[in-house]
């Protein structure tokens, strides 16, 4: 697959790759976000460098195997002690760039490799070019070993590189180009922009063989990747998979999803509290309110796949194999219009800088209260609020949905910051079009804006 965007990753490793001092990176993030890719695509012009990817080995056979892959480089490494102190130390005085990937694979077998390198750097690379680059899909022991303030790394690092997922534009120029906007955009909502997954989407050029063919089946490659990726992550799976479940059928307070899981309200925060730290879940409160003072919060997937696969797989392993081929068109088609709601939303509030560009918008999110939602606010610098309402459906929105949408605004709570009276704009975005006695209105009005799925995907 093309490599594309993380071009601001790639600067930032090409600097510490051409400093003529000791440099440590650490490049951390989930399983399938592309980080081995990201650093095979930086070394390009470095043909020198070494990049080693551990295996769930013997501590000597993983030391076996990265001198051998060193050799290549480096020779007289062979002739070096077989032990982490040495082996670094030789390709310190070389002033190599070293690429330990899936380092947690590394602690495992050499708990004290961390203080090693902790030395090294304190007291054995002063006068050394070295770059090593750290890189680990266990975010957990990647905080142990380096990211936290506790860790042997700690305050070491040159860089810390996060790796999240491809924005929208650049994951929708990896598929063909015969999709529609509002096929994007259930792509998006089932795929989201983790590279490995798109790889997998992308050889198809329809949703339902897309989503068939990789997802739905028993032997497609998707079809029970977040059960291997949540099983390598967590000592307990069985409830976070609960929880995700729970969270997935529409629970969304800490009290809901317990109820739901089936897990102790004592106890819910802690495990929410790790679905975070793996970027798979995450708080929002309305946009009105500061998130450590909010008690509205409420909790979302924020990885599409997840989302999907507790949707429509989790627990179903036999259904769609007997619906095999249609499985998508009889089971998953009726419902993606109401799955991809929530992601269209997400879309517009991205998407509102490019559709209001005379305005300065500081804030965009969304904000509920009691039995009013607005699903798209955007907050300026100035006496402007912006408000949206999304319909991802399949017939035109007509007057009804910006009547409804005025009448929440009336219940939102925001001054300008400066003082006075604030103006209001509405927008309604629209996978179908719109009513001709909506366009009629929004032609008389100054103050109300449509939007389709193409607008918003042309703006991001």
């Amino acid at each position: 697959m093309e490599f594309v965007d993380r071009n601001a990753e790639l600067g930032r490793l090409t600097k510490l790759y051409n400093s003529d001092q000791a440099e440590l990176a650490v490049i951390y993030g989930r399983r399938r976000l592309g980080k081995t890719a990201l650093v095979r695509q930086s070394l390009t012009d470095y043909e020198d460098a070494i990049l080693f990817q551990a295996k769930q080995k013997t501590k000597e056979l993983q030391i076996r195997e990265f001198v051998d892959t060193a050799e290549e480089s480096f020779p007289g490494i062979s002739r070096i002690r077989e032990n982490w102190d040495s082996l670094i130390g030789y390709l310190a005085d070389q002033d190599a760039i070293v690429v330990l990937d899936e380092f947690p694979y590394l602690i495992e077998e050499e708990p004290s490799l961390p203080s090693v390198i902790q030395e090294l750097y304190d007291y054995g690379v002063d006068e050394s070019a070295l770059t090593l680059v750290l890189v680990g899909s266990s975010i957990s022991m990647m905080e142990d070993a380096a990211l936290l303030g506790n860790s042997p790394l700690y305050g070491r690092c040159s860089e810390k590189l996060d790796i999240t997922e491809l924005p929208f534009n650049a994951a929708m120029s990896l598929y063909p180009d015969s999709y529609s906007p509002s096929e994007q955009i259930l792509l998006w909502a089932v795929f989201g922009g983790t590279p490995y997954y798109i790889e997998e989407a992308a050889t198809y050029n329809t949703i339902s063989d897309a989503i068939e063919q990789t997802l739905l089946s028993s032997h497609s490659a998707l079809h029970n990747d977040p059960d291997y990726v949540l099983r390598m992550e967590l000592s307990e799976p069985t409830r976070y998979f609960s929880i995700l479940e729970a969270i997935a059928g529409g629970n969304t307070t800490l009290n809901e999803i317990a109820q739901a899981s089936g897990v102790d309200s004592d106890q819910i925060s802690r495990y929410i509290d790790r679905l975070k730290r793996l970027r798979l879940v995450e708080r929002e409160v309305p946009i009105t309110e500061r998130p450590e003072k909010s008690r509205r919060g409420q909790y979302r997937i924020v990885d599409s796949m997840f989302e999907f696969w507790f949707r429509f797989l989790y627990g179903t392993p036999i259904q769609y194999d007997q619906l095999t081929p249609g499985a998508y068109d009889t089971v998953v088609e009726p419902k993606m219009n109401d799955f991809a709601s929530g992601t269209f939303e997400t879309l517009a509030q991205h998407a509102l800088r490019e559709l209001y560009p005379s305005y300065t918008i500081t804030r965009t999110g969304r904000w509920w209260y009691q039995n009013h939602e607005i699903d798209v606010v955007g907050i300026t610098n100035s006496d402007v609020l912006l408000v949206g309402e999304c319909k991802f459906q399949n017939s035109p929105v007509g007057y009804d949905v910006l009547s409804t949408l005025e009448s929440h605004e009336s219940e939102l709570r925001w001054n300008p910051e400066q003082g006075g009276e604030r103006k209001c704009e509405y927008a309604v975005f629209s996978k179908s079009g719109f009513t001709n006695s909506l366009r009629e209105i929004a032609t008389e009005r100054d103050d109300v804006s449509l939007f389709t799925a193409e607008d918003v995907v042309n703006a991001l």
